[in-house]
């Protein structure tokens, strides 16, 4: 009997060990979000519930993000390692003071960037736009880029009325007639039609990246510091979140509800049908073209040029190049 229970407490003894040095063998990593949760930023609660990221033997926090000038300063100050924003707010940044942080993968290989109106407000295109009140959140990227797409459309910025309201109202001003329409990404699509489906109207997306404005936007980014000082933790975490992009786009449903266990104020269904609604911004003529996960010298310029127009920069302000670090990419 007593050798028994030496033999179970030596057995006990052994598995907590174990179990402890499993977690101390664990890398932690600060992920930033650049917007609140969402379809979009399902990846990485995907890689956790999944375990892709255990799979590497990696601990992953969560720090919320208000837009990606935040996300930015918070992966440029070493406040997180790593994160998702906009790769044109990167070279933006770059070009003006240098920031520390480059991208190491594409997420969004087209730009997200979009009008919504209401079917009953008779506003069937962009240039319909002429007089129009227009509403969009002081926060977004979309408002480098307006002028560029207006322009695409005949239009100017004088040719609209447009006001900065907090980003949750936008919809219901649209809603209530209170703006004509919202410039907002087609990530929130689902939501918006949710919320005029339940006053009974309409919604019409417009995209930008359908007149003209094709260019690469969200993507993954990291810290100098954080790949020269942990490249290897770096690779492993670049490899379990392409998985989770992948598992997530391929199973919706169950990517809902992995974020919704980690926020349960955050609707499954909502996520799930966000994510379905913005499959084409990562797999797309693109991706086909130049495979997911590549970003290729060409689209790069493109899309620095696009960046430099959108802020007032010069195209020699930097080389594009070195807004990416491929070095990272899963073999």
């Amino acid at each position: 009997m007593k050798v028994a229970l030496k033999n179970t407490l030596r057995l006990s003894l052994l598995a907590s060990l174990i179990s402890s040095t499993a977690a101390i063998a664990a890398d932690n990593v600060t992920f930033q979000l650049d917007w609140l949760p969402g379809g979009d930023k399902a990846p990485v609660y995907v890689g956790i519930q999944q375990g892709f990221f255990a799979d590497e033997d990696l601990e992953v926090k969560i720090a919320s993000g208000r837009g990606s000038t935040d996300a930015l300063t918070k992966m440029a100050t070493g406040q997180s390692d790593i994160g998702t924003s906009d790769i044109g707010a990167l070279m933006a940044a770059r070009a003006q003071s240098n920031v520390p942080v480059v991208a190491v993968l594409p997420y969004f290989t087209q730009a997200p960037h979009a009008f919504f109106v209401l079917k009953s407000s008779g506003i069937k295109s962009i240039a319909d736009l002429k007089g129009k009140k227009v509403a969009t959140s002081p926060f977004t990227s979309s408002n480098a880029f307006l002028p560029l797409v207006l322009k695409q459309n005949g239009l100017s910025e004088d040719d609209i009325k447009l006001v900065k309201s907090d980003p949750g109202a936008l919809a219901p001003m649209m809603i209530t007639d209170n703006t004509d329409a919202i410039i907002a990404w087609v990530t929130n699509t689902a939501l918006y039609e949710s919320q005029a489906a339940g006053a009974g109207k309409e919604l019409i997306e417009m995209p930008w990246s359908n007149s003209g404005l094709s260019l690469y936007s969200s993507s993954l980014l990291a810290s100098e510091k954080f790949l020269e000082e942990r490249p290897d933790v770096a690779k492993r975490f670049v490899k379990a979140f392409k998985k989770s992009i992948e598992f997530t786009y391929a199973n919706p449903d169950q990517a809902g509800e992995d974020l919704h266990k980690m926020v349960p104020e955050i609707d499954a269904t909502i996520v799930s049908a966000q994510i379905k609604s913005i499959y084409n911004l990562i797999y797309n003529d693109v991706t086909k073209k130049d495979g997911f996960g590549n970003f290729t010298p060409a689209r790069i310029q493109t899309t620095w040029e696009y960046v430099a127009e959108a802020n007032g920069l010069t195209k020699d302000a930097i080389d594009p190049a070195t807004s990416v670090n491929n070095g990272f990419k899963p073999e």
